[in-house]
């Protein structure tokens, strides 16, 4: 784990926000991802927060779920940046201004170093969403895994 993700966010933390994950998608066939990266890579220097979120979006493969129901939350923490990131079938239900309260909400924990708790309130806030639009089903699977994924 990279040293500026470490100072983010501890193993246990790390592991809260996976349990938080898991707890959140037993109300919703959606999928929710969050994903970590310590900083952009030379070559990505000139790329926003947004289309650096939609290359991780894709590289954790979260375009090939079967109903597009997939949110990536993502954290570029040199930068001091987030985005959050919902599936194509997600935005035909969801109002994006849905979105931009979480992060709203999101920062103003992150502001006050909170990034545990943000980051908890986060998923679920975004899992209720999703529960309410996308129920869970009985024949429901998990597509993703339910990690953070770091970078």
């Amino acid at each position: 784990m990279a040293n500026l993700v470490k100072s983010f966010l501890s193993r246990e933390e790390l592991k809260a926000v996976a349990e938080a994950i898991t707890e959140t998608e037993r109300h919703t066939s959606g999928e929710i991802r969050v994903a970590i990266r310590q900083k952009r890579a030379k070559r990505e220097r000139g790329s926003s927060v947004e289309q650096l979120t939609r290359l991780e979006f894709a590289r954790l493969g979260m375009i090939k779920t079967e109903e597009r129901t997939g949110v990536l939350l993502f954290i570029l923490v040199e930068a001091r940046e987030f985005f959050i990131l919902a599936d194509e079938h997600i935005n035909e239900r969801v109002a994006p201004k849905t979105w931009d309260g979480i992060a709203k909400m999101m920062a103003e924990k992150f502001a006050n170093a909170e990034y545990r708790d943000g980051l908890l309130a986060a998923v679920r806030s975004v899992g209720e969403h999703l529960a309410s639009h996308f129920p869970v089903r009985s024949d429901d699977k998990n597509e993703l895994p339910n990690d953070v994924a770091l970078s």
